[in-house]
């Protein structure tokens, strides 16, 4: 632990010096301004409230011609949403032959790619996202970067995970844990150098809604953590980086990105001192002040829901009895007793992740968390209901933790990413730490036999409702899907959109007597078991809930 605070303490003298030679600016807060800033828990921009809803694109920067980049912003923009995230970041170990890269990082040593095929693509998006009315979130690091398997196939860029990120800096800086990435000065210093290229980009830019420090950041990933990371050590980070991005740019908001793991008993770096309720505006209630989430909540509430679950069981005759008798009567085992006096992973800091004490760093401007149930368990199953329907509450409770959370720090709410695998997408799902579609196989059977995993089209449609309703209902602030899908775009070899092969055709053979394959000219975006490409239902239940948060 000590070793932890000199290191923090060297790091914050280190980049304090840097940071002094830069001129101090002061955030402009005036109910005028064209970027979007913040006031008390509410977003604000040109004098408005702005709440949204929003999609992920992580792939965008990698798409082949400014068309196709027009055509998907344009795409999404007509269902009322406002927000895309996506990845501004694209760090390779050896130039590729064709597509995008932004950073070359080989043998410690680092270099920026700010030519058509690299930064200037993410300028592109900036522009013509502005002429959309849109706003993008830029994405600056990730947590998963898994190296890819020797028979993997899928093209650079196709998943998320496949764009470089923190491991990359460890492993081609000699390094061994992935925490190394947060607290050596090497890593830090490059790093530091890539977030000024870019945020120095855009400073004057109204349509960036903020610089997000990194996704889903963690003590481990693909490489371990070492036995010193803590939350502390993740905290201390974002506020260093934070720091040095507000340096630079004094107009824009920063946000962190993680998954919204709390830890309701671990010390804080920025401890929570609640400040009062804001006034009100004219007609509207006074807000209370929320109070921070505690582990007896949490656990009050799993059992508070697993009860209902098991009264409306009994009333419907479904009652699943997985206890133990006793005079006549059913009681938890054991093991369940156990379950139920643990709040469990998300709240005990495992992962290294306190985001309360994240959100409350000054320079992070709004509070941020993920949803994933096929990445992550968010609570205990509950029998007493179909699967698909104990993720749906489970979800309604992570929800609504996280907006109290960011209600007891008195900044906004944004769930920044939020998917749940169909049958149909089953397989291409590919976990975020790896780099294999586990139901994916090109035997016809089989790949038949995969639908058994994920929920049904009905299941995931009723779920994203649930989730969106509950999410405005709850007061947050954004709501960003994962991930948006795009079909008619062009394919060129060696790209992220590879052109792929048809039957349907018999063109002449060739010279050798085989009869060649016509290559396909367009292509869809990457899926990595969450693309909504073609699925009217998602899109239609996306607009519908962009109206609603925009009249909340």
């Amino acid at each position: 632990m000590n070793f932890l605070h000199w290191g923090s303490l060297f790091l914050s003298i280190l980049w304090a010096s840097a940071v002094a030679a830069i001129p101090s600016r002061t955030i402009d807060k005036r109910a005028s301004s064209p970027y979007v800033s913040t006031n008390g828990p509410d977003f604000v921009v040109n004098g408005s409230s702005l709440k949204y809803i929003g999609t992920n694109a992580y792939w965008l920067p990698t798409l082949n011609t400014n068309e196709d980049i027009w055509n998907t912003l344009a795409n999404i923009s007509a269902l009322g949403i406002k927000v895309v995230r996506l990845w501004a970041f694209n760090d390779v170990d050896t130039i590729p032959v064709n597509g995008t890269w932004f950073q070359l990082i080989q043998n410690g040593t680092v270099s920026v790619n700010a030519g058509p095929n690299g930064l200037q693509k993410l300028d592109t998006i900036i522009q013509m996202a502005e002429q959309h009315g849109l706003y993008i979130i830029l994405s600056l690091t990730n947590n998963w970067n898994p190296v890819p398997l020797q028979n993997d196939t899928l093209p650079r860029n196709y998943l998320s995970n496949n764009y470089g990120g923190m491991d990359s800096y460890v492993r081609q800086f000699g390094l061994q844990t992935h925490d190394e990435f947060y607290t050596n000065s090497s890593v830090l210093t490059s790093f530091m150098n890539y977030t000024t290229q870019v945020v120095s980009r855009y400073v004057n830019s109204a349509s960036v809604f903020s610089y997000e420090l990194a996704n889903d950041a963690r003590c481990n990933s693909t490489l371990p953590a070492s036995p010193t990371c803590t939350t502390e050590t993740i905290t201390a980070w974002h506020a260093t980086v934070a720091a040095h991005i507000r340096s630079i740019d004094p107009n824009h908001l920063i946000s962190s990105g993680v998954g919204g793991y709390l830890c309701t008993d671990c010390p804080k770096l920025y401890p929570l001192t609640p400040a009062p309720a804001p006034s009100p505006a004219p007609g509207k209630k006074k807000r209370s002040q929320a109070k921070p989430v505690t582990k007896k909540q949490i656990i009050r509430e799993q059992s508070e829901r697993r009860r209902r679950n098991r009264e409306a069981a009994k009333r419907a005759g479904t009652l699943v009895e997985d206890g133990v008798r006793v005079r006549g009567r059913w009681v938890s085992t054991a093991t369940k007793r156990q379950q139920a006096s643990t709040s469990g992973s998300l709240y005990d800091g495992s992962y290294g992740v306190d985001s309360q004490d994240i959100s409350n760093i000054p320079d992070i401007g709004f509070s941020s968390f993920q949803l994933f149930p096929d990445q992550q368990s968010y609570g205990p199953d509950d029998p007493n209901v179909a699967p698909w329907q104990s993720v749906e509450q489970i979800g309604v409770q992570w929800i609504t933790t996280q907006a109290q959370s960011a209600s007891a720090v008195g900044k906004p709410s944004v769930l920044t990413a939020f998917g749940l695998v169909t049958q149909s997408n089953a397989p291409d799902f590919v976990p975020f730490n790896s780099t294999v579609a586990p139901f994916a196989t090109n035997n016809v059977m089989k790949r038949q036999s995969s639908l058994g995993y994920g929920v049904t089209s009905q299941q995931q449609a009723e779920t994203y409702t649930t989730w969106l309703d509950t999410g405005i209902a709850a007061g947050l602030n954004g709501i960003v899907q994962y991930q948006w899908g795009q079909s008619g775009l062009t394919a060129e070899p060696g790209t992220t959109i590879t052109p792929s092969t048809t039957t349907g055709e018999s063109p002449t053979p060739s010279s050798s007597g085989e009869t060649p394959t016509p290559e396909e000219t367009t292509g869809e975006s990457p899926n990595d078991g969450y693309a909504i490409t073609g699925s009217t239902t998602v899109q239609q239940i996306l607009g519908n809930a962009a109206q609603s948060i925009a009249a909340d």
